[in-house]
């Protein structure tokens, strides 16, 4: 069986001798070295001042909307994971979608103004598959409407823009480490902010909100162990050549699929891409849950990734606004198998399955 993604471990000597470090003193949670040092390598790595790590890539979107004092409309994305829409709804926000780019299935920055009320507080977008959106435009439109924005980076690990991080851009960036991301801890995640303030809050948030016996705010257990942080430190060593191999792999797929099948923009100036994922958008969805039968068949998982359009949930209030490009994309998607230890000649079978089908 091919699976659509398969998390990358590395050698358990080097995940062992990490966690027996934690594991010799017995401190195995609540802000423990092991999670300091990571944080630390971290901020080194993505070129950040402040960051903190979390237990999981959704909660960081709550806490974001919590220090952001977020309560009432966000403009917000149709096409990402529910993740995004959940955190709006969880925190009592009114999510406003507008409609994608159809070129790199970002929010459409240009369909952003139409859509700011006098209850809109802040915008909340996401890198798909770890492409940027338009940060520019966004910016201006946040200075000009003085509105908040927070960006779900879950995909965006390891992606540059314009010599910084795409994980720097916005009041409050936030990233996923599931087992399913290209770095990963297990379970995990991360708040990115600009200023030590700012931090201080997270902070406390993702701590129930109390320093020992002194208690500051509502907060949160937004905390992460020992055993995941190690994980962490054992595999980000491995991330640049983990972002390789997965370039190598696309590369693969392109010279099949180009011209066959509609890909996603993926030559942005000045940008460094990290080839999270593979998607695909082909004629219909016809065709689509034709091309995933068959693939099963042959031993290939895929997935529909992003659907549905997040406009159209069946649990949203009555009148969510309508998003067709979102709409049609999200029937049409599909995403293949890509991770470093796939095989050339994998790959190559499941371009050669795909163009025999379409």
């Amino acid at each position: 069986m091919i699976n659509v993604t398969k998390t990358f471990l590395p050698p358990f000597e080097e995940y062992a001798a990490i966690l027996k470090r934690a594991w010799d003193k017995a401190w195995i949670t609540n802000n423990g070295e092991l999670v300091q040092e990571l944080e630390s390598m971290l901020k080194e790595y993505l070129a950040v001042d402040q960051l903190l790590y979390t237990s999981n890539g959704t909660v960081v979107l709550q806490i974001a909307l919590k220090a952001l004092n977020i309560t009432k409309e966000v403009i917000t994305t149709p096409f990402s994971y529910v993740a995004t829409t959940n955190a709006l709804l969880w925190e009592k926000c009114s999510p406003v979608f507008v409609d994608i780019d159809p070129g790199n299935f970002c929010i459409d920055a240009d369909k952003i103004e139409a859509a700011i009320t006098e209850n809109t507080q802040a915008i909340l977008a996401t890198h798909v598959y770890g492409l940027p959106c338009n940060v520019e435009k966004i910016g201006e439109i946040s200075l000009k409407h003085n509105l908040k924005v927070i960006y779900d980076g879950a995909h965006a690990f390891g992606c540059i823009y314009k010599g910084k991080s795409l994980l720097s851009y916005g009041d409050i960036s936030t990233c996923s480490f599931h087992a399913t991301k290209l770095f990963h801890t297990v379970e995990g995640g991360c708040l990115i902010s600009h200023y030590k303030e700012m931090n201080d809050q997270l902070f406390l948030y993702r701590s129930f909100g109390h320093l020992v016996d002194d208690y500051y705010c509502v907060g949160i257990n937004a905390k992460n162990s020992e055993f995941h942080a190690a994980m962490g430190l054992a595999l980000l060593p491995y991330i640049n050549s983990i972002i390789e191999e997965r370039k190598e792999l696309v590369s693969v797929y392109d010279s099949y699929l180009s011209g066959h099948v509609q890909l996603p923009v993926r030559t942005i100036k000045d940008f460094t891409y990290n080839h999270s994922y593979y998607p695909i958008v082909v004629q219909s969805e016809d065709v689509l849950l034709k091309l995933k039968i068959s693939l099963e068949a042959k031993g290939v998982n895929v997935r529909r990734y992003f659907y549905p359009s997040l406009n159209t949930l069946p649990f949203l209030p009555a009148g969510s606004n309508s998003c067709p490009i979102s709409e049609d994309i999200s029937k049409r998607v599909l995403c293949l198998p890509l991770y470093p230890s796939l095989k050339t000649s994998e790959v190559k079978m499941i371009a050669e399955h795909i163009l025999s089908l379409i």
